[in-house]
């Protein structure tokens, strides 16, 4: 075997059909294909699970028992693997805690950075917070002028609850004469006796000594001040008087301490470590939100989801819930409170004023209201304070130990910013240690007017930045030459871990944006900046799809990153579609020709040049333009009479006060660069705003003035690709519903009729018909300790999931198995004669799923596949011609032919005068729409205004649009 090669013989996993080949070692590899070919099975479930297989089998036993371990592949042999890394599109978890600083370890180093050389403030007064010496003590007392009368104590109890006897009795004993209690002087003579109230909150200071400032008392004040220091555990306080003033003035007062301390404030502070600055510490965390940086509330919008209602009718939704008396009495407090504030409370509520709204969430304060209610057979008056709706639904939710009540409260709550810190997750003092100065703040700053200035950045400041603003503050940050010995290395670590993100197009993102709201192609870039950080060479870098989400501007750069992953010496395999990916790549595989079981075979192999010579081949043939997605020859225009559907005034991240405006009954694409606010506008807002509208979701929507126009919607859908189901019991004849009417019709035919079998007899989910030695999943897991798990078929059923009994029921010679086991094609010809199955099974060939199972489980399904199946069971339901469908990159996974078939189906939709809502990179997609909204310029802040809207012609006219211009070649080119 040639060293310069991977070898992979009789490759079967899945689709693969026995494959045999070789892919060049330390080459740029993409794998391209149709969706569903094969693709995913050769690199990930192939090649990447016995590398990882390998390496994690020449670990101990004992550490392979902690392991996750892949199953080995379906596969005779594969030689010259390297050290195996995935990089894929799977999320980045749904931890709230877990953010694009904390994952690329920047948020570790910015730890330490603050631990070391940030400047502690403190938080009330924004003074610096110093930590003083004993010597730095003595010299500011014995730098008070000649015959200045001092006195120092040492601070025994601070403000708390108690008698104190024994505190006073053992400062009598221990030689204390005096001692200063709630501020005033007491001696401390065995025969006085000292009672303090112990409901009171109480001050005892010790005077330690009492002294008139000169040149020789330098010895005694050091010993005083060390004593002091003692019994007050760390801080002492001076009274003095200036000499000439004894008669004037009263006693000034000083606290001084060897602790961080603040001058202003007295407040002692622990010394900085890097675990006050983690937000997963309590060290560190706002103690109101435990570093989550925001809590469940009570939210207007769910408690009034209806605005249009009077509080007669039930407006305010949680009073119209619960027992019979309890609404009779909530009924009365409204009647009450309207009455009393002369409101009319058959009013609509969106038009009561402001300030009475306030009273009815808040409550009246100290004002009483009178209101009538029934109780013990009678009607009572009464007259109190009025609650107010949300203190009352906190305190019930406080107070009620049934779970049930409980969680029917929650129904009314939605995760809002932390009010105690603002969102920023960390206690005041940590957030109050900054780095920087004033010039730094006025740049890069964005702390709250509410707070002291303080200048400089606290690290949640850092955290705000994106990527590429972090670059330039940490670029301008000027330190002392102390401070640059500590800092350097970690500065060093920091910026070059902000370089390899902006390097892979993700410089747009803000360091604190929460993992899980990031997209599966931005999760992945991030996995890749930290790999090409690592520098290791000698390995297989395996990636899917890297190109996600990212604008044709931004491509360039990652490729250059990938190809820097190949110059270093590592092997780089890549599942693409994208055209620039595949033109660039040293060496090409085509799997195909079709996808299910018609593909899982090499079409055609080797350099761009072989590749395009290859008549079998798709792929060539759309690279060639032999085949092209056409531009459609008439376009729908917006009318005034379908209307238009409008967010305006949207403010939430980077948008700039944005009117979008999307015309309803066509197909609008919303483009721009990665970060230009294309998901804020479109999921943030719109979708979360719809939702509330249809379905009362809890998301709160982005920051808007207004939303116009959903009167003219009837629902929303949002097509996305996620799995139709998590588990291997989920599949396309469970998701469509179709597998009801197939039960169904084996329930109603006579040989089950006289068995007295019923639908649920037919389901591999329950007891009765299914298989109870695999409990319906055909298959028999085997745990195998320190090795992978063994899946075994089973044996009682052969893998066919039903006992022996329910197989013998059979419909045209086929049983409940057989049909399980059916492509979507079959189905289509086998059911032709029952509607309700047919119909779904055509339409799920229409948008060219023919070669799926209908029993094939979710979890083997692409994400490609998956929102096809979705968009298959939407076009077969009956079409009211009202809906909006929101698409977000439906893309991704697609072939050139996949994209096609995708706009085929979108058309149909369409055609029935739905509104299409796709947000899109993919310039076959783009110059098909009707209509454009083209947001920019750049990412981040950068972006959020919109650039350019109108039809493709339109936008590409607009030389300010990244988008216009890349729209333009491909309009020539279809033109030419």
């Amino acid at each position: 075997m040639a060293k310069g090669f991977i070898k992979i013989g009789g490759a079967r996993e899945h689709n693969l059909k026995n494959l045999t080949l070789s892919i060049p070692r330390d080459q740029l590899v993409v794998i391209t294909g149709l969706s569903g070919s094969g693709k995913s099975s050769l690199a990930f479930d192939t090649i990447y699970a016995e590398g990882q297989r390998k390496y994690v089998e020449s670990l101990s036993a004992y550490a392979r028992q902690f392991l996750d371990q892949m199953q080995k592949p379906e596969v005779d042999f594969i030689e010259g693997l390297s050290p195996a890394i995935a990089i894929e599109q799977r999320s980045s978890g749904t931890s709230p805690r877990s953010i694009i600083a904390t994952t690329t370890e920047i948020y570790d180093y910015l730890r330490l950075l603050f631990a070391h050389v940030g400047q502690a403030h403190c938080p009330e007064s924004g003074v610096p917070i110093v930590a003083q010496t004993t010597s730095d003590i003595v010299d500011k007392i014995h730098a008070l002028p000649v015959k200045t009368r001092v006195m120092i104590l040492a601070p025994v109890v601070r403000d708390q609850k108690g008698e104190f006897r024994d505190v006073v009795e053992r400062l009598g004993r221990e030689g204390f004469v005096r001692a200063r209690i709630d501020g005033e002087m007491v001696e401390l003579a065995s025969n006085v006796r000292v009672k303090l109230d112990a409901k009171q909150k109480h001050t005892i200071e010790a005077v330690v000594d009492r002294l008139v400032m000169d040149e020789k008392i330098r010895v005694r004040l050091s010993d005083s001040v060390e004593t002091a220091l003692r019994w007050g555990e760390g801080q002492l306080l001076t009274l003095h008087q200036l000499p000439g003033t004894e008669s004037t003035t009263s006693w000034i007062e000083t606290l001084h301490s060897n602790r961080n301390y603040s001058p202003a404030t007295g407040m002692s502070f622990e010394p900085l470590t890097p675990k006050h600055f983690s937000f997963n510490s309590p060290a560190g965390a706002c103690p109101v939100c435990h570093g989550l940086g925001q809590k469940m509330v009570f939210d207007e919008g769910l408690i009034v989801p209806d605005p249009e209602k009077s509080l007669e009718q039930g407006a305010i939704l949680p009073w119209r819930r619960g027992g019979k008396r309890m609404v009779v009495y909530y009924k009365s407090m409204l009647r009450g409170v309207t009455a009393q504030y002369q409101q009319n409370l058959e009013a609509p509520y969106k038009t009561l004023p402001e300030d009475f709204k306030k009273i009815l969430l808040w409550g009246s304060g100290s004002t009483e209201i009178e209101f009538n209610f029934w109780r013990a057979g009678k009607m009572s008056k009464v007259s109190r304070a009025f609650e107010g709706v949300v203190p009352n639904l906190e305190r019930l939710y406080q107070e009620s130990e049934s779970e049930f009540t409980r969680n029917r409260l929650k129904s009314f709550m939605s995760p809002q910013f932390c009010d105690a810190c603002g969102g920023r997750r960390l206690k005041p003092e940590i957030l109050a240690v900054t780095i920087g100065n004033a010039e730094l703040k006025e740049k890069f700053g964005t702390r709250s007017s509410k707070e002291p200035n303080i200048p400089g950045l606290s690290i949640m400041d850092v955290c705000s930045l994106s990527i590429e603003a972090a670059d330039d503050f940490f670029t301008k940050l000027k330190l002392s030459e102390f401070q640059q010995k500590i800092a350097a290395e970690i500065i060093r670590e920091v910026r070059s871990r902000l370089g390899f993100l902006k390097n892979v197009g993700l410089g747009y993102l803000t360091l604190n944006r929460e993992s899980g709201t990031l997209s599966g192609g931005e999760a992945q870039r991030i996995r890749l900046a930290t790999q090409i950080g690592a520098g290791l060479v000698g390995v297989l870098y395996i990636l899917d799809e890297p190109s996600i989400g990212l604008h044709q501007r931004d491509n360039e750069r990652l490729l250059k990153t990938l190809e820097g992953l190949r110059n270093l010496g590592n092997s780089v395999l890549v599942v693409e579609h994208d055209e620039d990916t595949i033109r660039r790549a040293d060496y090409i595989l085509d799997l195909g020709p079709g996808a299910g079981v018609r593909g899982g075979e090499i079409v055609a192999a080797g350099t761009l040049p072989e590749i395009l010579a290859s008549s079998r081949s798709l792929t060539a043939q759309y690279l060639t333009r032999e085949l092209s997605i056409a531009v459609p020859k008439k376009r729908i225009k917006p009318t005034q009479d379908r209307g238009w559907l409008e967010v305006l005034g949207a403010t939430e991240n980077n948008l700039k006060n944005v009117d979008l405006r999307i015309p309803l009954g066509t197909l609008t694409c919303v483009t721009g660069v990665s970060g230009s606010g294309k998901s804020t506008a479109v999921d943030d807002i719109l979708r979360r705003a719809l939702f509330r509208k249809f379905h009362g979701s809890k998301e709160r929507p982005g920051a808007h003035r207004e939303l116009k126009g959903f009167e003219n919607l009837d629902k929303v859908i949002v097509i996305d690709q996620t799995p139709i189901g998590r588990t291997p019991r989920s599949n396309p004849a469970t998701y469509t519903g179709m597998f009801n009417h197939i039960r169904d019709l084996f329930a109603k035919l006579p040989s089950a009729k006289i068995r007295g079998y019923e639908a649920g007899r037919f389901s591999f989910n329950v007891k009765g018909g299914r298989c109870e030695k695999c409990q319906g999943d055909g298959l028999i897991k085997i745990e195998m300790h320190f090795l992978p798990p063994v899946y075994v078929t089973c044996e009682a059923c052969n893998g066919r999931r039903y006992n022996r009994e329910t197989l013998e029921i059979s419909y045209k010679g086929m049983n409940i198995a057989d049909v399980l086991n059916m492509t979507v094609d079959e189905a289509v010809t086998f059911f032709r004669a029952v509607p309700q199955i047919y119909e779904p099974c055509l339409t799920l060939a229409d948008v060219g799923l023919g070669y799926i199972g209908l029993g094939q489980s979710a979890t083997t399904l692409s994400g490609g596949e998956a929102q096809r199946i979705k968009l298959a069971s939407e076009l077969s339901r009956k079409a009211t011609g009202r809906t909006l469908y929101i698409l977000d990159e439906p893309t991704t996974g697609l072939h050139f032919h996949d994209v096609a078939k995708l706009l085929e189906v979108l058309f149909k939709l369409r055609a029935s005068g739905n509104t299409l809502l796709i947000i899109e990179h993919n310039l076959d997609v783009i110059k098909t729409a009707d209509w454009i909204v083209d947001l920019g310029p750049e990412g981040g802040s950068g972006g959020g205004r919109i650039v350019a809207q109108g039809t493709p012609e339109e936008v590409a006219e607009c030389p300010g649009s990244y988008t216009g211009q890349y729209l333009s070649r491909i309009l020539n080119e279809t033109v030419g």
